[in-house]
């Protein structure tokens, strides 16, 4: 199999596992892969109370090269920012209040899956 087949396979794994988990932490997933000329978000949920979460995925084998969070700097925030925007743009009166957030997870070769939220980082 190639690294970049894996390595999308890697990524659309992390993707259901962050999902499942923002199910479990009472979201309800909007979209999943929104795509636009621009790019594309991950996932967009909506809590009960109403605030609508931009949450990018990260995924990683091991953190040998970095944590799944150093992956998203500022270049990469700032996409994410524009992005939200023009899906807002598609779904007027999604929510006024809005939150930026990454989920890091970590699929090893042996032992389980990590998974780290962090709310409010972008």
């Amino acid at each position: 199999m190639s690294t970049q087949r894996e390595k999308n396979r890697l990524g659309r794994f992390g993707e259901e596992i962050a999902a499942r988990h923002l199910g479990e932490d009472g979201m309800t997933v909007l979209d999943r892969n929104w795509r636009c000329r621009h790019g594309e978000l991950d996932l967009i949920a909506r809590e009960k109370r109403g605030t609508v979460v931009f949450c990018e995925v990260k995924t990683r084998r091991t953190e040998r090269q970095g944590t799944p969070f150093e992956a998203v700097d500022e270049a990469k925030a700032r996409r994410i920012r524009r992005l939200a925007a023009e899906w807002l743009k598609e779904h007027p009166g999604s929510g006024e209040r809005l939150r930026f957030d990454v989920i890091g997870v970590v699929v090893p070769a042996d032992g389980p899956v990590q998974l780290r939220h962090r709310r409010e980082v972008l």
